[in-house]
């Protein structure tokens, strides 16, 4: 009941706070996996203090601008995110086929043809909700062995409080028992909220404010923790279900708090008989919807380094069910591809006569490539005097400064005179 409680109030605040129109934000399993253990040895009121505290640190993220960091998770990351998602999924829906009967994989089938062809002869109502409409009467006057929505959970709304400040000691104790875990949340929040953001602007065609999200992420977080809440963040699955049955306005994400507040309080006859198999025909079409199938075809003309990280980068978040874990190996990947791409290109052409030995640089001198620069310099020939012109070369760090220095203090000790051509003012 806290999850369905957070993500009405997520939804509710988010709406309005938000920096992306019609990007659904709720609770998220992978930020419940790193509650579960503070929840298990404090109890469910520290839950409630870390959330707040999440959302304090989510809106100073936005604050300080810290949504441009997103701009360095390349494209192949991205992609791995998103066909991760996918799979994972197709993989939490597989649970429900367990030891079931034909008529669930019939209904399956028929929820996935209505959803793909009812758009094409009528579109005001979303084809998703018409499916589950029509299953769930189907269950009501077709008799089976149905598996529905009540089986599964029970809802209790008598021990909802909607305002509730958490019963715990206000004391440095608790602050460092709940900031790790309130740390984790803003991180994994942050990561999954706009890299989502980026794939729904992406499908819009349209430009956001990510650090107004950050901040709206914070808001809505802090308030969540006050009612009794967990945290929560931007969700692939739910945004993207909500774009391709044509949502892009802010009352798009505000109608499915309501109508989720009227199933729960009001509804809650009709929620518990909507059958189970409908919702995973639905889910089944968000795993087909969301996976980059444009990607896989077009894999052969895709360089082979950015390939591989994604591969890497979905193995990671599929075996692991870390989606930040993967995120960042992605982008280290990258990093490190890009560093050795950078240093590959450094030029240095050498020119040798009798009175002098010039040496030209052109390229990236960084920690990487340095030593490059170094293999290049002959600090055994017969010319009095060595230029090293560094007028196209650009020096990125400390190590590269270290590095000129051996290469000018050993020709020096050589008996060399030399001449060091200066980079850039930037370098410099």
């Amino acid at each position: 009941m806290i999850s369905i409680l957070s993500s009405i109030s997520i939804l509710i605040l988010i709406s309005f706070f938000g920096g992306r129109s019609a990007m659904v934000s709720t609770t998220a399993g992978s930020m419940a996996v790193l509650m579960t253990a503070m929840v298990a040895t404090h109890g469910v009121e520290y839950l409630f203090a870390a959330t707040i505290l999440t959302g304090i640190i989510q809106f100073l993220m936005g604050v300080f601008k810290l949504g441009r960091w997103m701009s360095f998770v390349p494209h192949s990351v991205i992609t791995g995110f998103i066909n991760s998602l996918a799979i994972l999924i197709f993989i939490s829906q597989l649970r429900y086929f367990e030891n079931q009967s034909w008529e669930m994989y019939a209904m399956v089938g028929v929820t996935l043809l209505m959803i793909y062809i009812i758009p094409k002869f009528f579109k005001a109502i979303p084809s998703p909700l018409l499916a589950v409409a029509a299953m769930t009467l189907l269950v009501v006057f077709v008799p089976g062995s149905w598996q529905t929505v009540g089986d599964i959970a029970a809802i209790d709304t008598s021990a909802i409080s909607w305002f509730h400040i958490p019963v715990v000691p206000f004391t440095l104790e608790t602050l460092w028992i709940i900031l790790p875990v309130a740390l984790s949340l803003a991180v994994v929040g942050y990561s999954e909220t706009l890299l989502t953001q980026t794939i729904i602007d992406e499908m819009t065609d349209s430009r956001s404010d990510k650090d107004k999200e950050m901040r709206g992420q914070g808001i809505a977080n802090t308030v969540t923790g006050f009612v009794g809440g967990m945290a929560g963040c931007a969700l692939i699955a739910e945004s993207a279900i909500n774009v391709k049955v044509g949502g892009r306005g802010r009352l798009s994400t505000l109608v499915a708090a309501i109508m989720l507040l009227l199933l729960v309080f009001v509804l809650d006859d009709i929620l518990n008989i909507i059958p189970i198999a409908a919702l995973v025909g639905v889910m089944l079409m968000v795993c087909i919807e969301v996976f980059d199938w444009s990607y896989i075809r077009q894999i052969k003309s895709k360089p082979l380094a950015h390939t591989f990280i994604m591969v890497v980068t979905t193995i990671v978040m599929v075996s692991t069910h870390n989606l930040a874990l993967g995120v960042v190996i992605g982008v280290l990947m990258s990093v490190l591809v890009y560093a050795y791409r950078s240093a590959a290109q450094l030029d240095v052409e050498k020119e040798v006569s009798d009175s002098m030995s010039v040496y030209r640089v052109k390229g990236q001198l960084f920690f990487v490539s340095s030593n490059t620069l170094l293999d290049q310099i002959d600090f055994a020939d017969s010319a009095p005097k060595v230029r090293l012109d560094l007028s196209a070369a650009h020096v990125w760090d400390h190590t590269a400064r270290q590095t000129l220095d051996k290469i000018v203090a050993r020709l020096s000790d050589k008996g060399k005179e030399v001449e060091v051509v200066k980079p850039s003012k930037q370098s410099a």
